[in-house]
């Protein structure tokens, strides 16, 4: 009988490479799970592990009895006897013609889309954890995806999805609070097949793919081998009936195939993919409508190229709208939406009051709240430096987070933070300019910005600072802060 503890020296005489397809899977799991026989510390400390891998080996040992031939009692003479039969009278087998297996094409009952729903793709990113072993930082990073998605109300409590994103965001928290650096993440079989079945259910329409492959060639000068791919792939789309003429795009895609054919066959007189304008505005806005731009950080393994960005233009539109149009903001909650407003993404902030009046801790209160819930969070504390009095702040605010950095000085890479907390500019010696600098170089990142203020209480610096920012902030007494700015007008709020 094979057990946990014979499985290797079993497994190795029956040959891994002869069992069915079914366990030949659960072989490969054991091997993962016990690093193929060096420990089986994981099967023995892990419930629903052991369970699997307690089934498997049932299913292995009915296999191999099943396999086991009945064996006759046969005499010596019987053998010597077979065996001279065997040499006087050869007898070839008769070998029937094998019949050529028929391949059954797959039933495809996905609905076809123009962009897959943002729970659907959470869904997928959490079956693609199964069996990986991802870091700390890995697990937070999802976790944070999931959790701001529904701040920003993209998942709501009505989705038809909303069971399977608080299993996701349940395990995801589980994980992260019980592992170490890493772990290796094993889901329930149930829970990976309903959710994979939910992954199946869409996909994306095939004019979408090659719309947003052209999109990212239109313009540029020596792409002709991508051209070619993607000329090619049309023409067997074509054949094959994923592209027809009954396609809601189906007129795009004639353009599209037209310009490709005149880059490629006419190039003295097409050195680019050319389209009018009229006809790219339209394609853009297939994709803006689509959602193809998609989650932080999701993974998409169907999606081939993406578009490259596209320069804003100037625009008119009618003011009806114009006022239907809806903008991205970071999703505020609590004191500090009704402090600040919800702020869109890459708000500049400036803070100013006398010392001792309570402004680090405010910034310091404000930059736990960004960690917990929108982002990284970097605080450059360039007046107090890393010591003790920044310690028993962060102490006192209780907002110690792995998305919460604190330095001496300011890095020169900024992109892998969300938000930039600067105390102070004045100690740093930043004019408007070099923050018109920092701006620029970091698209995206929200900066808040510390000031000195002079005796009268007045912020020390150009007012080019105070015209440049979004949110103006003033501490003028002792715990009390004010704010004034594009997202919400006159709030005030208790800082101790």
């Amino acid at each position: 009988m094979i057990t946990a503890n014979n499985y290797y020296n079993q497994i190795n005489s029956i040959g891994a490479n002869q069992l069915p397809p079914t366990l030949l899977k659960s072989h490969e799991l054991v091997n993962k799970v016990t690093q193929e026989g060096a420990s089986w510390e994981t099967y023995n400390g892990n419930a629903t592990i052991k369970r699997m891998i307690d089934l498997y080996l049932t299913k292995l040992n009915e296999y191999v009895e099943q396999k086991q031939p009945t064996q006759k009692a046969v005499s010596p003479a019987h053998k010597e006897t077979v065996k001279h039969e065997k040499k006087q009278h050869p007898v070839k087998p008769h070998k029937e013609p094998k019949a050529k297996a028929v391949k059954q094409k797959k039933i495809d009952n996905a609905t076809q889309v123009e962009h897959i729903e943002d729970e659907l793709k959470f869904i997928k990113r959490f079956t693609l954890l199964n069996g990986k072993t991802k870091t700390a930082e890995q697990v937070l990073g999802f976790l944070n995806s999931v959790q701001k998605a529904i701040i920003e109300k993209r998942i709501r409590k009505t989705s038809p999805y909303a069971s399977e994103i608080k299993i996701i965001q349940e395990k995801l928290v589980q994980t992260y609070n019980a592992m170490g650096t890493s772990i290796q993440i094993h889901l329930k079989p149930e829970t990976m097949e309903k959710m994979i079945k939910l992954v199946k259910s869409e996909k994306v329409m095939p004019f979408i793919k090659f719309i947003k492959r052209y999109v990212s060639l239109q313009g540029k000068i020596g792409v002709k081998d991508k051209a070619q791919k993607l000329f090619d792939d049309m023409q067997k789309a074509v054949k094959q009936g994923v592209l027809t003429k009954s396609d809601k795009y189906a007129d795009k895609v004639n353009v599209m195939y037209l310009s490709l054919h005149n880059l490629l066959f006419k190039p003295k007189q097409h050195d680019a993919l050319d389209i009018s304008k009229h006809e790219l505005n339209g394609l853009l806005g297939i994709l803006n409508g689509c959602g193809c731009h998609g989650l932080e950080g999701v993974e998409d393994e169907d999606e081939e190229e993406q578009p490259q960005a596209v320069t804003k233009q100037n625009k008119i539109m009618n003011s009806v709208d114009f006022a239907k149009m809806q903008f991205d903001s970071i999703g505020f909650q609590g004191k500090w939406l009704d402090f600040i407003g919800d702020p869109s993404k890459g708000f500049t902030a400036m803070v100013f009051g006398k010392p001792k009046m309570g402004k680090s801790y405010l910034c310091i209160d404000f930059a736990g709240y960004l960690a917990r819930h929108h982002g990284k969070v970097l605080y450059v504390a360039k007046e107090e430096k890393l010591d003790a009095t920044l310690q028993k702040k962060l102490n006192d605010t209780n907002v110690k987070h792995p998305n919460l950095f604190v330095s001496d000085f300011l890095p020169e890479d900024l992109s892998g933070y969300d938000f930039v907390i600067i105390d102070s500019v004045n100690k740093m010696e930043l004019q408007p300019s070099d923050l018109d600098t920092l701006k620029a170089n970091n698209p995206g990142v929200s900066f808040i910005y510390v000031f000195q203020t002079t005796k009268e209480g007045n912020f020390r610096g150009s007012n080019h600072f105070q015209h440049d920012v979004d949110v103006v902030i003033e501490v003028p007494e002792k715990g009390q802060a004010t704010q004034n700015g594009r997202f919400n007008q006159g709030g005030e709020m208790q800082i101790f």
